[in-house]
């Protein structure tokens, strides 16, 4: 392992072993001992720290700020970023996994983990050593979280066409513009904001990236949304009026902001599919048990032929899923040609997959799913936003297609 403190020294105590699933619903099958170790201490922190306050982080609406240091402390604050400012080191798989496990725990706080992470891995990429020597290790640590701010009011699914501008002053640039649906706004203390450079130009290119700070002059927060999932993080619309912000916080060159959020939303997707594997893991396993269980006509609910098909149908969509994740993981650590469509490709399939597991899980339970004392409705609201956000699945659908149509079939001899 290549986390930045031994993780059993951390924990201090000897990882228990997980063998109560099926082989077909196993989330270790195809990892190699370094993954399985990483995932049972995901899995344990989970279940330790996360699942028993998932409920009341959901109702207070409260991002678990306690518990990100702890997070912070087993390295899964920048799990995909160098050591040399504080990051762990570990793949796209790693993070892949470790985010399938947290999420077993609560979906909402561990996607705010992933974003989180996206931005360490955007400072880490293409921050100066100065940026990365000031702010890594606190992001690393969860001393300062991250917000990612690439979505306006106006420009959701076509980011291309953002209106925040910022023009150069002097050593500032000043900012004037909004942006919408921001995970983690009014928490976080650091901010990966897109703009557009105030010379008119269009599209794309005019695009680059700012680190812009809590507290800087100009910078202010709307009311906290209420909303029907993710309640763990708060999000708020953000407001640029005239803020100031130094030069040396740009991020990457001139124009490159638009590759940058690009680039990120490649491993966001990835990211936040394996958010949805978790759900639907935890989910298929309290269906299971409450199947074994539950009586009805004089026999358990896991006897009726329908059950049984029907866990099957979603044992399956849950498998795929995971097969599918975990390659777009690997193609992003090889950085293919064919990344972008494998994200797509691991999005669409495993957000709009997964959560028809967890509905078809819910639907097990009966009335009883539809209860917030029992946690499958939360998996179930905590997942659908995982269709629309990091690119919706119809975007998914029109970059996966363009793949298809703009490359020459490969026919071998």
């Amino acid at each position: 392992m290549k986390l930045r403190i031994p993780i059993r020294q951390i924990l201090n105590y000897s990882i228990p072993k997980r063998s109560n699933h099926s082989y077909c619903l196993r989330p270790s099958i195809g990892l190699d001992s370094d993954l399985i170790e990483i995932q049972n201490v995901a899995h344990d922190f989970a279940k330790r720290e996360m699942y028993p306050n998932m409920a009341k982080w959901d109702e207070k609406q409260e991002l678990p700020l306690d518990v990100l240091r702890k997070a912070g402390e087993m390295g899964f604050g920048a799990i995909y970023c160098s050591s040399e400012f504080g990051g762990s080191d570990l793949s796209r798989l790693h993070a892949s996994v470790i985010f399938e496990q947290l999420s077993m725990g609560c979906v909402s706080t561990a996607a705010y983990i992933s974003i989180h992470n996206m931005c360490a891995w955007m400072l880490d990429t293409y921050g100066s050593d100065n940026l990365k020597a000031k702010h890594a290790e606190k992001i690393a640590s969860f001393e300062e979280l991250c917000s990612y701010c690439l979505t306006e009011p106006d420009a959701g699914s076509d980011a291309a066409s953002i209106r925040t501008t910022a023009r150069k002053q002097g050593d500032y640039y000043v900012v004037n513009g909004s942006k919408a649906f921001i995970s983690g706004a009014g928490t976080s203390k650091k901010y990966f904001v897109m703009v557009r450079k105030d010379d008119g130009q269009p599209g794309a290119k005019g695009i680059f990236c700012l680190l812009i700070e809590d507290g800087m002059e100009g910078f202010s927060f709307a009311k906290k949304e209420n909303k029907l999932g993710w309640n763990s993080q708060p999000t708020r619309i953000l407001s640029f009026e005239d803020c100031k912000v130094p030069i040396t916080n740009q991020i990457g060159e001139n124009g490159y902001g638009f590759n940058i959020a690009m680039a990120g939303l490649n491993g966001g997707r990835v990211n936040i599919a394996s958010c949805s594997l978790g759900a639907a893991q935890k989910s298929m396993d309290l269906a299971i048990e409450h199947l074994k269980i539950r009586k009805q006509f004089g026999k358990t609910l896991s006897n009726f032929q329908y059950n049984q098909f029907k866990l099957a149908e979603l044992a399956t969509k849950l498998h795929t899923s995971r097969l599918i994740v975990r390659d777009a993981a690997k193609h992003l650590d090889l950085g293919t040609e064919e990344k972008v469509a494998m994200c797509a490709m691991a999005k669409l399939h495993a957000t709009d997959n997964c959560f028809e597991v967890v509905n078809g899980a819910l639907q097990m339970f009966g009335g009883y799913g539809f209860l917030k004392d029992y946690p499958i409705q939360q998996y179930l609201r905590d997942i659908r936003v995982h269709q629309i956000l990091e690119g919706t699945n119809e975007m998914m659908r029109l970059l996966i297609s363009r793949d298809l149509l703009t490359n020459e079939i490969f026919w071998p001899n």
